[in-house]
């Protein structure tokens, strides 16, 4: 098992763990912050706008099994990666779209696949997710941590989440783990 590490930020975490959660390839999925200046912050203060991070999932996966740039179709797939520090009705830098790249090679892939997208013409704007080396990493609270699964019933959850699990288990169907197939 060849393991590597992704960590992307694409709106709530929420909704990126919960559709990586069941994707075949990804053996762990952490909701976290990354890519500010405050040292181990708390949901309140991202929330506040002020520390500079992101509402990010940490993904480790087996690249013999799910490829970096597979990830990224389902990351490009399940936001609007067009909109500036805005998902839906989440609003804040906190909800930026973001890959944070701990390689060379991711950091070409990401840049490839941005460009293949903005190509493909099938969004009207052009992507204007960040793409920047990873330097911090911090872990969300424990109650962040397998939100859908744990509050399926939430109406955050039935209004946002549970659509852009439906949209990925739709579209990847054959990627799904054999647990959700």
């Amino acid at each position: 098992m060849a393991k590597e590490i992704a960590i992307l930020g694409g709106g709530c975490f929420w909704c990126l763990e919960a559709v990586y959660d069941q994707l075949k390839g990804v053996s762990e999925v952490e909701s976290g912050y990354a890519g500010g200046h405050v040292e181990n912050p708390t949901y309140r203060e991202v929330c506040n706008k002020t520390t500079g991070h992101a509402e990010v999932v940490r993904l480790v996966f087996d690249n013999e099994v799910v490829k970096f740039d597979e990830i990224l179709d389902v990351f490009f797939t399940i936001h609007d990666p067009t909109t500036l520090n805005r998902q839906g009705n989440d609003v804040g830098p906190q909800y930026r779209s973001a890959i944070f790249y701990h390689s060379d090679a991711q950091k070409a892939s990401a840049e490839a696949k941005i460009k293949e997208f903005n190509d493909s013409g099938i969004w009207n704007n052009p992507i204007v997710t960040e793409v920047t080396e990873i330097n911090n990493y911090y872990v969300a609270e424990d109650y962040h941590q397998e939100y859908f699964e744990n509050n399926p019933n939430a109406g955050y959850c039935r209004v946002v989440v549970a659509p852009k699990v439906a949209k990925f288990r739709k579209k990847f169907i054959d990627r799904l783990k054999k647990d959700y197939a």
